[in-house]
C-alpha cells in the first residue's frame, strides 16, 4: 500500500505539541511516517534516522541485545491485528540512541479515514521509569489535551481517532512496575 500524504494541518499540530508523538503507516511493517521533536528529545534519534523504520528498533540495545517485552508485544500485536481493539496502552522497555534503557508508557490508537479504514497508527511515548506519579498525571493531562485538540485537525484531514480517552488511566502501579523493570535491567547489566 502506498504511503498516504500527511496533511500540513496534522504535521503542524504534531510538531506543536510537547508530548512525544509518532505516526506510523499502515503497511506490512508499520513504518514511521512522522515523529515530532518531543519524540526525538526522548529517544535521542533525529527524525531522519527513524522515519521509514518500525519502532521496534527502540527495543534493541547495543550492549544488551533485544529487550524481552513479552506482554507488551502481545498487547501491541493484538492491537495491530484485531480490528475491534481500538487503543492500547502498555509499558515497554526501550533504549535511547546512547543505549540508555527506559520504560516507555506507549499509547497507540488507530486513525481512520472517511472510508472507515485505518490510515495511520497514532502513538505517544512517555518515560515512566524515572518519573513520579505527579509527572504521570501531567503527562496524562497533556496527552488528553493533545488528543482532544487533534480531533478537529483530523476532521480537516478526513481522519478520525479510534477509541476513547478511557484508555488513559494513570496509576502509581504503572510507575512502580516501570521502576522495577528498570532496576532488573540495571542489575542484569552488572
Amino acid at each position: 500500500m502506498a504511503d498516504r500524504q500527511i496533511s500540513p494541518e496534522l504535521a503542524n499540530y504534531m510538531n506543536g505539541t510537547r508530548v512525544a508523538l509518532a505516526l506510523a503507516n499502515v503497511d506490512d511493517d508499520h513504518r514511521l511516517a512522522m515523529v515530532n521533536k518531543a519524540f526525538c528529545d526522548l529517544t535521542g534519534y533525529g527524525s531522519e534516522e527513524v522515519v521509514g523504520k518500525n519502532c521496534r528498533f527502540l527495543q534493541d540495545s547495543a550492549s544488551r541485545g533485544r529487550s524481552e517485552n513479552t506482554d507488551a508485544r502481545t498487547d501491541i500485536h493484538r492491537f495491530l491485528t484485531e480490528p475491534q481493539v481500538e487503543t492500547v496502552r502498555t509499558p515497554i522497555v526501550n533504549f535511547t540512541k546512547d543505549d540508555r534503557p527506559f520504560v516507555n508508557l506507549l499509547f497507540m490508537s488507530k486513525l481512520k479515514g472517511s472510508n472507515g479504514k485505518t490510515a495511520y497508527i497514532f502513538a505517544s511515548q512517555f518515560d515512566v521509569s524515572r518519573s513520579h506519579l505527579s509527572m504521570l498525571h501531567d503527562y496524562d493531562a497533556q496527552l488528553s489535551q493533545a488528543i482532544s485538540g487533534l480531533s478537529p485537525v483530523l476532521q480537516e484531514s478526513g481522519l478520525i481517532i479510534d477509541g476513547s480517552l478511557a484508555t488513559i488511566a494513570n496509576s502509581a502501579a504503572m510507575i512502580a512496575q516501570a521502576k522495577m523493570i528498570l532496576s532488573q535491567l540495571e542489575s542484569a547489566k552488572s
